[in-house]
């Protein structure tokens, strides 16, 4: 079985040879069939040079470099488009990620479980990073049921189905737990042993917080409303027009106008975004599929096809 490592980069120049020959001896100490995928996320010292020369020594190392810095998103999904492995591993270049704790991952996969998350439960960041970071997988629990203690461990273990399905555009990489179960697939999470920092500095502090939770706002309203968003603002709508008829007739003329204008704007948005939903849905699918049989299963219904046949 062969296991893909997406590694995003971006300005990692002294810690990835270390971090391939962790691998490397990780692999070696366990019989594993790997693959090393080096996504340089425009990186401005060196890191793609490394890069090169390790893809030149080890035919295990792939790499892919962006034009400029597209964020870790884009990082994680070219490396998953790129991956051939049944099992994908992703995780940070800056060596706080430890190769060693790979094998119990795969040991939750074994369990049964499609997606497994990293809970760094010792961290060894400044309390800047920690304490925003545990405000807000508090609030990710909350507001989706999905209880992982750290949705944004970088270390994470996939099958490649669910790599395939779920979207990690813009800030939705800190959710892919909150969006495998929402596609029904099984999410677990484990302790990973969480190193110091030798190499670089931290991207993630009280402006990633703010970001966060905006994009934590988007994904609720995907996860729960995306596929009838008229579920959400209609019943918002229709007590604003209610209250704004009420306020009428007891002669609170304006404020009965602005909840009535409100009301109303709020259905419309609801209608758009219900018309919108339709035509994507047109071009994707909403669901996922746990298995199949048959070996030529078509869309056709059995009348057209035999029709077909007959012509």
């Amino acid at each position: 079985m062969l296991i893909s490592i997406v590694i995003p980069v971006c300005d990692e120049v002294d810690s990835l040879e270390a971090l391939h020959q962790e691998l490397s001896e990780v692999a070696a100490r366990h019989n594993y069939d790997f693959e090393i995928i080096f996504v340089d996320d425009g990186s401005q010292d060196g890191s793609w040079g490394v890069i090169r020369k390790l893809a030149a020594e080890d035919p295990r190392v792939r790499g892919f470099r962006f034009r400029t810095n597209f964020g870790k998103a884009a990082g994680l999904t070219a490396g998953f488009r790129a991956a051939r492995g049944e099992i994908i591993f992703t995780m940070d270049a800056d060596l706080q990620d430890d190769p060693h704790e790979i094998p119990r991952f795969l040991r939750k996969i074994e369990d049964g479980f499609d997606l497994v998350s990293g809970w760094k439960q010792v961290r060894h960041d400044p309390w800047h990073k920690v304490f925003p970071s545990r405000v807000f997988n508090k609030m990710i629990g909350l507001l989706t049921g999905v209880h992982l203690h750290d949705h944004n461990c970088g270390m994470k273990c996939y099958r490649k189905e669910v790599t395939e399905e779920i979207d990690l555009h813009g800030g939705m990489y800190r959710f892919a737990g909150v969006l495998a179960d929402a596609k029904g697939y099984k999410v677990d999470e484990v302790v990973v042993h969480h190193r110091p920092r030798k190499f670089g500095h931290s991207h993630y502090g009280f402006s990633r917080f703010f970001k966060g939770s905006l994009d934590l706002l988007t994904l609720w309203f995907r996860t729960k409303f995306g596929e009838q968003p008229q579920y959400l603002f209609g019943p918002i709508a229709a007590v604003l027009v209610l209250w704004g008829l009420i306020a009428w007739l007891f002669s609170f003329t304006g404020f009965a106008l602005i909840s009535i204008v409100v009301g109303v704007q709020l259905f419309v948005t609801g209608l758009i975004a219900e018309l919108a939903n339709t035509d994507r849905s047109k071009h994707s699918r909403s669901y996922s599929i746990s298995a199949q049989v048959g070996e030529a299963v078509t869309a056709r219904s059995p009348a057209s096809s035999t029709e077909s046949t007959e012509r």
